[in-house]
Formats: structure tokens, sequence, C-alpha cells
């Protein structure tokens, strides 16, 4: 494959026999068949077929009806397609696990349309909240509302409202980037912020005209907040923190599952949701698979990272083979690192937030490890960096081959470092539907001209040779695998234009990206992402064939089955 340094190692699942003899099944029932349906294996070898069996949690056999009913036994699960599509399971290439499952416990105002819609929603959180209980929320995006509040700062709401509307409860509400956040006085006053605290590394504190606080928090300046709503939670005992944790990764499993997703890689967890999802792991409590990266400082990599290289535990079910980093922020905070000034605003180019000797140490413990490294860059120039220090590294260590290491949304970039990426094998790994849903205000952030050449070129990509893998950054945006696939192929916008179409990916480009290059990102091609005997037996159902309907029909597909392991995960209530 194009981009891919040296050969692939030996994977973590071995391959049964089977694998090696082609398709002929074995006469032992199967524990589940597939039947009459279209099945798109993304296997070269054998594209297409209508019927597949299980056994075991693996694929014992694909091939056409007549050949798989032969494995239906007393006690065999029998799924009767009826013609529909049948893929290999979806996955999410970058999301936060245990974020999606707090979104759906704490305030969600994704979607909210106004600063005033947010405020009431608070307003009533804190009716019901206990006195000094902190109100965390999340999903709210200043550029899609509908009006906007009469006082702004750099284009952001001031703290007043949510203030009044809250005077006893710390609020922090998160932007759907994860890149911003807005807190009321309360949490101010909780972390300590004044009118005299300076701007951290990598952050910025926004002020009014006189100097007071906005309440507005860019980047690293969050962070002050997010310690001190951290703490006052940390008081309660281990066993309700233990027990919350576990329930948000549940919850987070069940939205991926209703919506087609059998493994999902994490870009970035502590040491202690690792230590959770392993326990989950071996208690048999993980309904899909997890790839994980972690997040830890540099102090605590050097200290544990060697202890956490986890391959396929509880049966396949948990991997931790990766870091996490971060070089910049968002470009709806206007955090991304650009090698030019915004164009709305000439004064900021955007910020690195993290000092690159930190990144180069972060680079030397995964090579010294056997860890991938995942670098966080939107901007030109945090990508033009990343890439900078991944070829510095590759030649100072070239006895390791086929490294993969990735960059998290390469959303801009430079038309000279596009062909770096297949050149040092770097894998894009992009989020389809960051470009729709920025599509209506990127151009103002960058330009026409530089958003035609930088954002979201992922045909450049795709035609340099560069392997990309395709994901939502849930719970930035909803997990759904189908409108991320409809972003990913037709770059419409809500308003019914196209954000720069020449750069749309294929339909099977789209579904390689969540399929075999998804696999193949994670080290994992020898045991997912394909349909093919001694694979393991996952499988997503949709209602309708996405490779072939209109493009106005792919945002009305439903998942009818998740198949994980040879086991039906989630079922639609009309899936038969």
């Amino acid at each position: 494959m194009p981009g891919v340094r040296g050969q692939s190692p030996r994977m973590w699942i071995l391959l049964p026999t089977l694998a090696l003899i082609g398709c002929a099944p074995a006469r032992e029932p199967a524990d589940l068949v597939l039947l009459g349906g279209k099945i798109v294996t993304m296997d070269a070898a054998r594209p297409e077929v209508s019927a597949l069996a299980a056994r075991g949690g693996r694929i014992v056999a694909i091939g056409e009806d007549r050949e798989i009913e032969r494995l239906v036994g007393p006690s065999t699960e029998v799924v009767r397609l009826g013609g529909r599509l049948a893929v290999p399971g979806l996955i999410e290439s970058h999301g936060h696990l245990v974020s999606l499952g707090r979104l759906r416990t704490n305030l969600d105002v994704t979607g909210t349309r106004s600063f005033e819609e947010i405020v009431a929603r608070v307003r009533e959180e804190a009716q019901r909240a206990k006195p000094g209980q902190w109100i965390f929320g999340r999903g709210w995006h200043q550029e899609k509302w509908d009006r906007r509040p009469d006082v702004l700062v750099e284009g952001f709401p001031t703290h007043d409202a949510l203030t009044e509307a809250s005077p006893h409860n710390p609020v922090l509400l998160r932007h759907s980037s994860g890149h911003a956040a807005v807190a009321n006085a309360a949490a101010l006053e909780a972390a300590g912020i004044t009118s005299v605290t300076k701007d951290p590394p990598g952050g910025r504190i926004l002020h009014d005209r006189s100097g007071r606080p906005t309440g507005v928090l860019i980047e690293n300046a969050e962070d002050a907040v997010a310690e001190a709503m951290e703490k006052a939670r940390a008081g309660r005992p281990r066993k309700e923190i233990d027990e919350e944790g576990r329930r948000l990764i549940e919850l987070a499993q069940e939205e991926c599952l209703s919506k087609g997703i059998t493994t999902f890689q994490d870009a970035g967890s502590s040491f202690e949701t690792i230590d959770r999802m392993k326990q989950m792991a071996v208690q048999g409590r993980l309904r899909m698979r997890l790839w994980v990266m972690t997040n830890e400082p540099n102090s605590k990599l050097r200290e544990r990272l060697s202890h956490y290289r986890l391959l396929g535990l509880g049966n396949g079910f948990l991997t931790v083979r990766a870091i996490k980093r971060q070089i910049d922020g968002a470009m709806g905070s206007r955090g991304a690192w650009l090698l030019e000034p915004y164009s709305d605003d000439p004064t900021t180019s955007g910020l690195s937030t993290l000092a690159m000797a930190d990144l180069e140490e972060t680079a030397r413990l995964a090579i010294e490890n056997g860890f991938q490294l995942a670098i966080h860059a939107i901007g030109d120039r945090a990508n033009r960096e990343v890439l900078d220090l991944y070829e510095r590294t590759f030649a100072a260590h070239p006895e390791k081959k086929d490294l993969r290491w990735r960059i998290e949304h390469a959303q801009n970039v430079d038309p000279f470092d596009v062909p770096r990426f297949a050149r040092l094998g770097v894998i894009a790994s992009m989020q389809g539907i960051h470009c729709t849903s920025d599509g209506p205000w990127v151009v103002a952030r960058l330009g026409a001209e530089r958003a035609r050449e930088e954002a979201y070129v992922w045909r450049k990509l795709l035609d340099s040779g560069a392997l990309i893998c395709n994901g939502t950054d849930t719970p930035v945006e909803d997990v759904d695998p189908i409108a991320n696939f409809h972003a990913s192929v037709t770059r419409s916008l809500a308003d019914g234009s196209q954000f720069f179409p020449e750069q749309r990916m294929t339909r099977e480009e789209a579904l390689r990206s969540y399929t075999s290059s998804a696999a193949h990102a994670a080290f994992q091609e020898n045991a997912v992402g394909t349909l093919a005997p001694g694979k393991l037996a996952d499988v997503t159902v949709l209602s309708r064939d996405i490779l072939t309907v209109p493009d106005e029909e792919i945002v009305g597909t439903r998942v009818l089955y998740t198949i994980v392991g040879g086991k039906v995960a989630f079922r639609s209530p009309d899936g038969s």
C-alpha cells in the first residue's frame, strides 16, 4: 500500500488454518448465519457474496446462500437480509468515548440556536441542582447561532447572563470543538481567574474593554476551571466515581452500537480510565472493540507507559498502543495554528498548545516503547510542524519500520506538505463531517483561495497515495457514520451548496476509510476491516445500499444490525 513503511508485523490475532484454505465451509454448524444479502467484504479476493457464517466469534465461511445454508444447525441464529447491504463492522477512527457517555448525562447544548437558549437551559438546571453543585455541559458553537447576543468580545458571548441564571452554582460549558469554553462568575472564582490572571502557555483568557474576564477561555486557559471542577467532584466516594466511570463507557457503547460501530478508536484516555476499561474487558463488559490512545503527560509516560501496551485483551476487545498529543487548537475558536494570519482576524495566526521540546520527548517515548504517536493538528502550520517532527524521528531510527504514526484531523494542509504523508507513511485520520459542519464559516477564517487549496483536501491526499481513516470526533459531532459517509462523498452543506466538491471521496473510498483503512491505521487489518474466513465476525447491516442509492437517500439509511464477534449486539426494532 502506498505510503506504508516496511512490512506489517505479526498481529495480535493469529488466524486459524481455515483462513489459508479459502472459503470451503466446515460441516460443524455455525453460531450465526447471514443469508440473502449484498455482503460487500472489502476483500479483493472475493469482493461480494450473499451469505456469511460465523462460529466462535470468527467468520468460518463466506459465499452464496446454497453453500452457507449447509452450516445452519438447530441452534444457529439465522439473519435473512432480504437483499440488504452488509459491510465489515464500521470503525470510528477518532472519537472520545468517555466524553460521549458524559454528553448523555450532563447538559447537552448541541444544536442550540442562540445563547439565550443556552442560558434558559442553564437556569432550569440550576433550579434542580444542589447549592454549589457544578453544572457542566458541551456542544455550543457561536457560528451556528441564528442570532447573536448584544454584547460580544471577539465574536464570543460574555458570562453575565450565565451568572444571572446560575449565581450559586459554578457553570462550565465546553465549546462543541472541545477547544474553548464559557464559565460563569462562580466557576471563574473557583479557578482563581481574575482581571489580573495572565494567559497560560497555549491558551487565552478573553477580557472585555474594562479588563474583566468575559468567561470565555480558549484552549489551555480552560484547564484551570476544569481542574477546579474535577477537584470538587473528586471528593465523592471512590465507589461512586468508579461506578460513574463504568456507566459513561456503557452509555457510549450503547450509542455506538445503535449506529453500527463495532470498533472505536478512542482519541485520548488517562491511565485511570484505561484501568477501568481493562477491568471491563476482563469481566466481559465491553460490547464493542476499543483501540485506545493514552493522553497522559510525559512525566507519567516515563514512569508507566511500558505497562500499558495491551494487544487484544478480553478476547480481542481492548487494545492500547498509541499516544495522543495536541499541537494546536480548533478553527472555530481561532486556535488552529496557521502559517499566515486568519483572514477574519489578522492579529492572530492561532496557537501552539504544546512546546516542541515536549513533543520531541513524546516521540522518543513512543518509538522506544513500540507505541504509535497520534498528534492533533488542524492548522497548516501545525501539520507542517508535526510532519517535520515525524521525519526527524524516522530518520533518527531507520531500524524502526512500518510505524504508522498518525495526524489526527489534518484539516488544513499546505500543498507543499500533501505528498509528505504518503512519503513518510503518516496516516491522515480525518473527519468527513467536520467539512460540512464547519464549511459555512471556514472561508471567512481562511479566505477563499486558502480554503480551496488547503481545507479538507481528501482527494489530494488520496491521489498522492496517503491513507485516510474516517471518524466523527464525537461528541464534537454525532457519532453517526451514515451522516459522516454522506459528508465525505458529497461535501454538501445545509443550504444545498457544496464545499469545494472536487475534494470528495468516492463511495468505495469512503467505505474503505471506515473499514479496511481504519483497521490498517490501528495495525488490526488481520483481524477486522474486511470480511473473510478467519477474521473476527464484525458486521454492520444497513437498510439501504449506500454504495448505489442517490446522494439524497444516503442520510435516511438506518442501521438494522450491529454484529460483534458473531453476536448481534444491536438489532433495530424493524430489523427483520
